[in-house]
Order: C-alpha cells, then sequence, then structure tokens
C-alpha cells in the first residue's frame, strides 16, 4: 500500500508540473490576469507536490531501513546489532535532519513566494486592469476548463485515498490538485465573463485570487510562529508545515461539517452530529446553497430608488433606460445593473487648491501664510502700458504669478451623459474647469482682480465652464463659481512686498482722510464762529436801537407830565431815582419826628439777635 502511494504521490507531481506549465503559456498567450495568478498557484502546488513525494520517498526508505536491521537481527542475533548511535540509522537521520531543517526552511520559502506573488499581481493588475487579449480568450476558456476538469478527477481520487488511508503526506499535494481545479474554474469563468462584454471580471477574479495568497501566506506565518513553541512529544507524529488549511479547506468545504460537528458534540455533551437535522443539514446542504442563492437572485429583480437619484439600467452591458424615485423590476444580477446617481444633490470640488483642515481650524489667514496646498497661476499686469517712462519699468514683468481658491459647485442634470459619454466624468469636469481659470486668469489683470472685478471674473468663469461641460456633453449645471483668496504666492517674498504697498497705500489714505477731516472741521468750526459773531452783533444792534427808541419815547411822554406839575414830577425823580440807588441797601423807618434818640449801628453781613432785640431811649 506504501508503494501505492508513493506511485500516487509521483503521479500527482508529474499532473502538477504538467499542468503548470500548460496553464503558463495559456497564460502568456492570453494574458488573462485571473491566469496568470491560476498559473502561480498551480506553481506552489508542484512545489509542495514534490517536497511530500520526496519526504514520503524518506520514510520509505525509514521504513525499509528499519525492516531490513530487524530480519538481520532475527537471523543472526541481537548482541551484534544493538548498537543506538547515530551512524547505525542513515535513513532515519536524512528524514529526520530534512524535517529539522529543510522543511521549515521550505516553509519560509514558500512563505515569501505567496506574499511576493499576492503583492505582485495586485500591484500589476491595478496597473494594467485589462490585459486579455480578445483574439485568443476562446482558446484559454476551453484550455483552464480541461485543466479544471483534469485536476478535478485526479485530486479527487488523491484526497479521497489520503483520506482513507490517513496518509498525511499524500494530502498536501493532492489537496493542491483539487483547489487548483477551483482556481482553474475560477479562471475559465472570468476569461467567459470578459467574453459576455463583462471586461474588468478578468480582474474581479484575479484580485480574489490575490486576496487567496494572501491568506496562505498569512496561514504559513502563523504556522511558524506557532511551531517554535510547539511541545515535541516522542512518537507524535506532526502536521506537515507546508500542509495549507486554507488549501485543504477549498478543496473539502465539507470537512467544515466534520470540524462543526466535533465542537458541537464537545460543547454540548452528546452526539448532535447524529441529530436528523444536522444529517438534513449534511445531506441537502447544495439544495439549501441553490435556495439561498436563488433568494438572493430574486432579491435584485427589485429597485428602490431614494428621493433625489436617478437610476441607470444596464442590460447585458447597455443603457437600458432610468429609473426615477421609487420601486422598480428589472432582470436579475448580473443581467441587468443599476448604478444610482445622485442628481438633486449639490456637488463641488476645488480649482487653485486642496483643502487644508489644520489651516482652516486656525483661523488666520494672511498672505505669508500657505491656506492650503495652493497652485499658482499665470496672470497678465496691464499696468505695465502706463508706466512712461518710469525706471522701474525695465525691471517690470508683463505677467505675475497668483494663488486663488476656486470652488465649484454642480449638479447632473443628465444622468445618461454623465454615465456615457465621457470616461471618469469627475477628473474631465475638474480638467475643463482648471483649463478655463487658467484661460482667464492669463488674459486678465493683476491689479483688477486682487480690487474690483472679483465678482465679474466669478460669474464670467462660470459661464465659460458651463460651455466647456456643454461641448463635451457632460450633463451637469455649473451653480456656482467663487473667485476668493486671491494673493502672490507665499513661497517668495512677493507676499510681504505686496503687504507693505498695501500698507503704504491704507497709510496714504488714513492720512488724506485725516487732513480731509481736519479741513472739514476747521471749516465748520469758523463758519459757526463766524455765525455766532454776525448773529451777537445783530442782537447788540437791535438791543441798542430799541434802547434808544424807548428813551427817545419816554421823553417825549415826560415833557406833558413836567408841564403839568414841575415839583411833583422833579420829586417823582427824585424818589425813583433815590429807590433805584438805594434798591439793595437796609433802610430804618423812624415813626416819631418829635425825640433825640441815639442809635447805633452794627454794620455786619448778619444782623445780631442783640441788634434785631435793639431799645430806644429818650433823653429828656
Amino acid at each position: 500500500m506504501e508503494r501505492n502511494i508513493q506511485k500516487n504521490g509521483l503521479v500527482n507531481l508529474a499532473v502538477a508540473v504538467l499542468i503548470f506549465l500548460a496553464a503558463f503559456g495559456v497564460t502568456a498567450m492570453s494574458g488573462s490576469l485571473a491566469g496568470q495568478t491560476a498559473a502561480i498557484f498551480l506553481g506552489l502546488g508542484v512545489l509542495v507536490t514534490f517536497i511530500s513525494w520526496f519526504q514520503m520517498r524518506l520514510e520509505q526508505n525509514e521504513r525499509s531501513e528499519k525492516l531490513e536491521l530487524d530480519e538481520l537481527a532475527s537471523s543472526r542475533g541481537a548482541s551484534l546489532f544493538e548498537a543506538k548511535d547515530a551512524g547505525s540509522f542513515p535513513a532515519r537521520n536524512a528524514r529526520e535532519q530534512f524535517e529539522k531543517y529543510f522543511v521549515p526552511g521550505f516553509s519560509v520559502l514558500l512563505l515569501l513566494l505567496e506574499a511576493g506573488g499576492a503583492w505582485g499581481l495586485w500591484y500589476w493588475s491595478g496597473k494594467n486592469p485589462e490585459t486579455l487579449k480578445a483574439a485568443n480568450a476562446t482558446a484559454s476558456l476551453s484550455l483552464f476548463a480541461i485543466f479544471a476538469l483534469l485536476l478535478f478527477l485526479i485530486g479527487r481520487f488523491s484526497v479521497t485515498i489520503a483520506r482513507l488511508e490517513n496518509h498525511r503526506l499524500l494530502r498536501p499535494g493532492a489537496s493542491f490538485l483539487l483547489a487548483g481545479a477551483y482556481v482553474c474554474a475560477l479562471a475559465a469563468l472570468a476569461v467567459a465573463g470578459a467574453e459576455a462584454k463583462y471586461p474588468r471580471a478578468d480582474f474581479w477574479v484575479a484580485r480574489g485570487l490575490c486576496v487567496l495568497l494572501g491568506l496562505m501566506a498569512a496561514e504559513i506565518l502563523v504556522t511558524l510562529l506557532l511551531e517554535i513553541y510547539r511541545p515535541r512529544v516522542r512518537g507524535r507524529v506532526a502536521r506537515p508545515l507546508y500542509d495549507s488549511r486554507v488549501v485543504g479547506l477549498l478543496a473539502q468545504p465539507e470537512s467544515l461539517f466534520t470540524t462543526a460537528a466535533q465542537t458541537l458534540d464537545y460543547q454540548f455533551g452528546f452526539k448532535v452530529s447524529e441529530t436528523w437535522v444536522f444529517q438534513t443539514l449534511k445531506q441537502n446542504l447544495p439544495a439549501f446553497l441553490l435556495i439561498q442563492a436563488a433568494m438572493l437572485i430574486f432579491s435584485s429583480m427589485f429597485v428602490f430608488v431614494d428621493a433625489g437619484e436617478r437610476a441607470v439600467v444596464e442590460h447585458c452591458g447597455q443603457p437600458a433606460g432610468v429609473f426615477t424615485p421609487g420601486a422598480h423590476f428589472k432582470w436579475p444580477w448580473p443581467i441587468d445593473q443599476v448604478y444610482r446617481i445622485r442628481t438633486e444633490q449639490v456637488q463641488s470640488f476645488a480649482v487653485g487648491f486642496t483643502p487644508d483642515a489644520k489651516t482652516e481650524a486656525s483661523g488666520v489667514v494672511l498672505w505669508t501664510v500657505a491656506h492650503a496646498q495652493e497652485e499658482n497661476f499665470l496672470v497678465g499686469n496691464h499696468a505695465l502700458a502706463t508706466v512712461g517712462a518710469d525706471t522701474n519699468a525695465a525691471n517690470a514683468k508683463p505677467i505675475g504669478l497668483i494663488t486663488v481658491s476656486i470652488p465649484v459647485q454642480f449638479q447632473i442634470t443628465n444622468v445618461l451623459d454623465w454615465v456615457y459619454q465621457n470616461a471618469n466624468p469627475d477628473e474631465l469636469l475638474k480638467s475643463l474647469a482648471n483649463r478655463e481659470v487658467v484661460r482667464y486668469l492669463a488674459g486678465s489683470d493683476l491689479n483688477e482682480l486682487l480690487s474690483q472685478e472679483r465678482r465679474e471674473a466669478a460669474d464670467l468663469l462660470r459661464t465659460k465652464i458651463q460651455a466647456a461641460a456643454n461641448a463635451r456633453a457632460l450633463g451637469v449645471k455649473i451653480v456656482f463659481v467663487g473667485l476668493q483668496d486671491i494673493h502672490p504666492p507665499t513661497a517668495s517674498d512677493v507676499a510681504a512686498t505686496y503687504e507693505k504697498v498695501v500698507g503704504a497705500e491704507q497709510s496714504r489714505l488714513a492720512a488724506a482722510l485725516t487732513a480731509e477731516s481736519v479741513a472739514i472741521s476747521t471749516t465748520a468750526n469758523a463758519e459757526a464762529r463766524a455765525y455766532t459773531l454776525k448773529n451777537v452783533a445783530e442782537a447788540n444792534r437791535l438791543r441798542t436801537e430799541t434802547q434808544a427808541y424807548a428813551r427817545a419815547t419816554a421823553f417825549t411822554n415826560q415833557i406833558p407830565a413836567y408841564l403839568a406839575a414841575p415839583s411833583v414830577y422833579r420829586q417823582r425823580q427824585y424818589l425813583q431815582a433815590f429807590d433805584d440807588a438805594t434798591k439793595n441797601a437796609r433802610k430804618y423807618v423812624l415813626l416819631v419826628t418829635n425825640t433825640t434818640d441815639v442809635i447805633m449801628f452794627d454794620l455786619q453781613d448778619k444782623i445780631s439777635t442783640d441788634f434785631l432785640g435793639l431799645s430806644i431811649t429818650n433823653k429828656p
């Protein structure tokens, strides 16, 4: 039986080598990315199959050596052959040295090949997503299908023998053959998908196989790390390091039921695997999988389009219409595919800068500090035409550099034009906007852009970008174009010089406004003072005239009174004059006249109480 197992391993090796070479040639002929990944997988299978077969030979030689020594010991006497030194068992020593040194080294090599193949094919497929040659697609499809059939037949037979005989060294190569059958079938399906107008099917299958190679590399890495700390028990045969459980699971997915049954039996404490539910699930797993697949396909026949969206429907890769918001019915995937586009959402992009969250959060905007990842644009300098004979004109330049932030907002109005008229419409719209900005700034004036023409420039740019988008049938509406954050480049001292010029201009303007305000204030004060003096003089004139007129009128009226009673008039005038003269003086009235009185006065401002209580004495 052991000889048959070894022959089976040799047959597996021969088949693996032949199909690997054939798959390599077919891949070179067709250029299929999935075929390249499948060829690498088959090449790894060749290495694993060879190592497992070689280890079979070493173990077979060890068993033959042991049998020969046992026969000699039984025929000539055990005393002559009881040497236990290492030189007495060369086959066993060779096998032990192979397992101790070569197998770990081969596992490391296998790890590097799998990781390198996964990374290299991932990078290569990203740079060249469509390398399949249409002329050789049909032939490569047929050959990969034949490879899958041959590998499946031989791999299934070898896997069954390895399981029934419990031969651990036949299992790695047999698993790789059976898994290689599935990989070749996937490569054939990838080519068939490309032929059925799905050109990226080959790309996605290749990416999936790259993930498989990455998982295999990760498994070997973990296995090598665990092998360092694995306890060594004499007489216990360990699983080969190159025997991949991922490949075994891919080749024999039914082993999941065995593992699950053992786990459930251990967890619940009774034979869950012998219940009718588990047995029914195990026996009817394909039917259950088909039902699930049918339900999944059936669910793909219904489409729900949200508000504000439009959905483009492709039937066998060709546009078949547009779905409006609501529920719709279509053919199942992959016959019909739906691409949703948000038509009412205002989308935006930036021309001339890339936003920087740190700079925006700082809140400080200066010309000398970069606001974001900015770009420089050429702009004209029309002021040179009016320089005349200025000495600085010789050093002046007709163009300059400027940095500007231009946000552009747009809406998608025609989803069919947006999806089918141009490849990468997002990038195309950005390129058109950048081109129109460059053209406009090159014909504009630097000083005018920095001062009064911002709004007009933004409106004109929106019109130009809309016209360019319409010319390329992008199906978009340019909603807004902003022209903001205009300043000289911050990479040189131009911005600082501009700040000095602007500062000097502002200082000059402030000084002029200050002088104007002083002139207005002085003029207003002078006018107010002149108006006040004029009004005061006019009031004095009126008062003088009125007083003179009043005195003249009073004199005219006094003459008849005097003529009528001269003594009374004089006495009355005297009393009036006396009253006016003594208006603020104290007056004492003596009511009697036939006495001689002695009066004492205290001429203080405040009259004391003694003075108020003054008593008058009469002398006889």
